[in-house]
C-alpha cells in the first residue's frame, strides 16, 4: 500500500507531540555507536539505574547505513527547556 509508512511515522509523530504536551525543549544525544552490543548495554543500563523513569522522554533511534557508511545507533532524551 502506497504511503501506509508515511501514514505510520505521522500518527507517531503526533503521539509523540501529545505526549510531550508541547513541552519547550531540545533532544539531547547521550550515546552514538556503530556497536549494536553497546547500544543494548547502555539501554539495559540506563533502565537498571532508573534513569529511563518515562519511556517517552528516552529515543532510542537506528540510522540504516549502506556500502560506506555503517549501521549508527544513537540514544537521545528530551531536555525541557528552563522556565
Amino acid at each position: 500500500m502506497p504511503d501506509r509508512r508515511k501514514r505510520k511515522h505521522g500518527r507517531l509523530r503526533e503521539a509523540d507531540r501529545q505526549s510531550l504536551g508541547e513541552t519547550p525543549g531540545r533532544w539531547e544525544t547521550l550515546l552514538s555507536t556503530v556497536d549494536h552490543e553497546e547500544f543494548r548495554a547502555f539501554i539495559r543500563r540506563m533502565c537498571a539505574e532508573g534513569l529511563a523513569t518515562d519511556p517517552n522522554l528516552v529515543r532510542p533511534a537506528r540510522f540504516w547505513g549502506r556500502l560506506q557508511h555503517p549501521t549508527t545507533y544513537r540514544v537521545s532524551v528530551f531536555v525541557p527547556a528552563p522556565a
